[in-house]
């Protein structure tokens, strides 16, 4: 399948704005890409079908993450939709015919990230956080960090702006989120 056709085929499987997003992330991550020196193509090909998965319903995903053998921890029962990353890297085989080791795990990692993420996987996690449909307080720090600081201090920075966000709203913190922190910290 062309982009073109990924594009197409994304865009009548997702709600408008959820499209919208996803076209976001994948320009945002080719900026970031170009940056930091990682391959273009893949970069926007993992951004635009990043939340391919959410063309499902929060309570549907648990059946289809069934489907595909997914194992379903404490966290994700608790809270399905994080189940939709782990879903989306196997739908981008199954629909779009992407069968890309490096674009699925940057899918799978893009909502609460993993122990030694590669370029790839970090670019994807913020540009989901920053691309330009995104509006909530910090957004624009952000942003101004992804044109000044290097790739590690970029993750840290918006791996700690979830776990605030998370922990005010008293919600679960995901463990690969805590992991991928502590990953970049341990290695600096």
């Amino acid at each position: 399948m062309t982009i073109d056709e990924m594009r197409r085929e994304l865009q009548r499987r997702l709600k408008k704005s959820r499209f919208a997003h996803s076209i976001g992330v994948a320009n945002t991550a080719v900026k970031l890409a170009k940056r930091f020196g990682v391959d273009e193509t893949k970069t926007y090909i993992a951004g635009l079908l990043h939340d391919c998965a959410r063309e499902f319903e929060n309570d549907e995903l648990p059946a289809q993450a069934k489907l595909r053998g997914i194992e379903i921890g404490e966290v994700e029962q608790a809270m399905p939709l994080l189940l939709h990353p782990y879903i989306g890297a196997h739908m981008i085989k199954e629909i779009y015919g992407v069968d890309d080791a490096e674009i699925s795990q940057a899918i799978y990692r893009h909502t609460v990230g993993a122990r030694d993420m590669t370029k790839l996987d970090k670019i994807i996690y913020f540009a989901d956080m920053i691309e330009p449909n995104r509006n909530y307080p910090g957004v624009e720090k952000l942003r101004t960090l992804a044109e000044t600081a290097d790739l590690d201090e970029i993750l840290l920075t918006a791996l700690s702006e979830t776990i605030i966000f998370v922990v005010q709203k008293n919600s679960l913190v995901h463990p690969d989120t805590v992991a991928a922190r502590n990953f970049l910290l341990l290695n600096k």
